[in-house]
């Protein structure tokens, strides 16, 4: 069995550093200040890269040195692109802001991932597990890398298969400046009264609660041909670009979460319309609506408005529309809203 090799923890602070020099190829050596002389940049665009990167202020900008040659060298291919006018500063920085808020919760993903397969493969406790990681995180690190750079090409590709479809669909006498480019139809899947079931959970299987939903959630949602947009909190949104998708993809959660044991009830809705997609999220009333309807679901079922409602009768021959009433839902108004069920 693993235990903490080293107790002493300034040791261990010495080992995490250099793992830490070796992924920033460097020590830190130039200030803020110095870091914008050498890229003969102004402070206010150094300091907006840094805190877009997701890093907090730097406490003291002529003294602190945080920044290696590395550091220094990609800031310079970034501002590279603004004095070229190939990006402007407003863009550079949506796309800093977006590749880092990615990379810091997907860090985050696989150094728990690799904690739980500690835990499970040399039987450790959290603590030894977490050292573990640390400890082994160079066996590991070549792999994270290829994935990462392999995913992002991969589903840059799909990406650009999907657009290039969607756009030989649209037709340019029908669009008006005003009007929501993207029609979609966007789902809400929810877990019911799940914050009092969390308070009876310990955190082992908080754990194993929470992957099962999310698991379950995504494999559902990719396999049927729909995208999840994000997950907030105990909810999922999705969206897909035909309404076959969008209906096939809710009702199926609830079926498909409904037969995992132990697992808390779900709820969920669909609305059809148009929406924007901006930041790597979605807006537009649609949203809104989708995450009015979930709120007010039962148990087990999906929720629709009558223009999803109107459309599925109209399309789709294996489902059911059955009237739910109609009610004022907070931010959107008085609703007509039907249960979707599907025929099996």
């Amino acid at each position: 069995m693993y235990v903490i090799r080293d107790t002493n923890h300034e040791n261990f602070r010495e080992t995490v550093e250099a793992r830490a020099n070796s992924l920033l190829t460097g020590q830190p050596q130039f200030t803020l200040v110095e870091a914008a002389e050498r890229l003969g940049a102004d402070l206010r665009t150094v300091r907006r890269f840094w805190i877009a990167m997701g890093f907090p202020a730097v406490d003291d900008e002529e003294n602190d040195k945080i920044f290696t040659g590395r550091d220094v060298e990609m800031m310079r291919r970034h501002f590279d692109k603004l004095t070229a006018g190939q990006l402007d500063s407003d863009t550079l920085n949506s796309l800093v802001r977006a590749q880092s808020h990615m990379a810091d919760r997907l860090v985050l993903w696989q150094y728990e991932a690799l904690v739980e397969f500690a835990e499970s493969t040399f039987e450790l406790d959290d603590l030894n597990a977490r050292y573990w990681v640390i400890e082994h995180l160079d066996e590991y690190l070549p792999l994270l890398e290829e994935q990462m750079r392999y995913a992002w090409r991969r589903h840059m590709a799909a990406f650009l298969r999907r657009t290039e479809l969607e756009l030989r669909r649209r037709s340019p006498e029908v669009e008006t400046p005003d009007l929501m480019p993207l029609q979609r139809a966007v789902g809400f899947i929810d877990l019911v009264a799940f914050t009092s079931r969390s308070r009876e959970l310990g955190s082992e299987q908080l754990v194993s609660f929470m992957r099962d939903f999310e698991f379950t959630c995504r494999d559902v949602i990719t396999s049927h041909g729909a995208r999840l947009v994000k997950t907030v909190g105990d909810a999922v949104i999705f969206i897909s670009e035909d309404l076959a998708t969008g209906a096939r993809v809710a009702t199926e959660l609830v079926n498909a979460l409904g037969k995992i044991e132990g697992m808390q009830p779900v709820r969920a809705s669909l609305a059809w319309g148009r929406i924007v997609s901006s930041f790597g999220d979605i807006f537009g009333p649609v949203v809104n609506l989708a995450s009015r309807l979930v709120d007010i679901a039962p148990t087990g079922s999906v929720l629709i408005d009558r223009p999803t409602a109107t459309a599925i009768s109209s399309t789709l021959n294996n489902y059911m529309v059955l009237p739910f009433g109609q009610q004022d839902l907070r931010g959107t108004g008085s609703v007509e809203i039907f249960e979707l069920r599907r025929l099996r």
